[in-house]
């Protein structure tokens, strides 16, 4: 458990992900992270997950949070709406290795997940793994970092 970080994780989720987003502000709590809920507040099955994303991948792109957490039902349209801010690297995460190693290795800000695939256990796994790895900064991974940037300034 990370000590006292205290540090802002921007949070959100459609109706396809409510749910999971409910447990996992809690757990950010029980973690010591401060969970900021860009929503949906309420259980609406009309939402649509832009609604939600955009606001929360901005607010990654510009560091009012550390981190970003967003779930819709397969967490790939919240993958995709994310990656339209420049700034922000978010990947679609159901795994282990990559929840920490996109962190690692490709600075990874925002992690996606599907609230009716990811099971409440594994996300947190996911989360964990996600919220406490760094970014190695090793000059092949900055390069690369410099290419998308370059690529998202044009």
């Amino acid at each position: 458990m990370p000590k006292k970080s205290h540090k802002k994780i921007g949070i959100c989720a459609d109706h396809g992900g409510f749910e999971l987003k409910e447990k996992m502000a809690s757990f950010l709590i029980e973690n010591q992270f401060l969970p900021m809920d860009f929503g949906a507040k309420v259980l609406d099955n009309t939402d649509d997950y832009p609604d939600f994303v955009i606001p929360l991948a901005k607010a990654v792109a510009v560091g009012e949070v550390f981190r970003g957490i967003a779930i819709c039902g397969s967490g790939v349209g919240a993958c995709i709406a994310a990656n339209k801010i420049t700034g922000v690297r978010a990947a679609l995460i159901a795994e282990h290795f990559s929840a920490h190693q996109g962190v690692e290795d490709d600075n990874m800000n925002l992690i996606c997940l599907g609230g009716r695939i990811t099971g409440y256990a594994s996300a947190e796994e996911l989360v964990f793994a996600f919220l406490n790895a760094k970014f190695i900064g090793a000059e092949r991974h900055v390069r690369r970092l410099q290419k998308i940037q370059k690529l998202e300034n044009k």
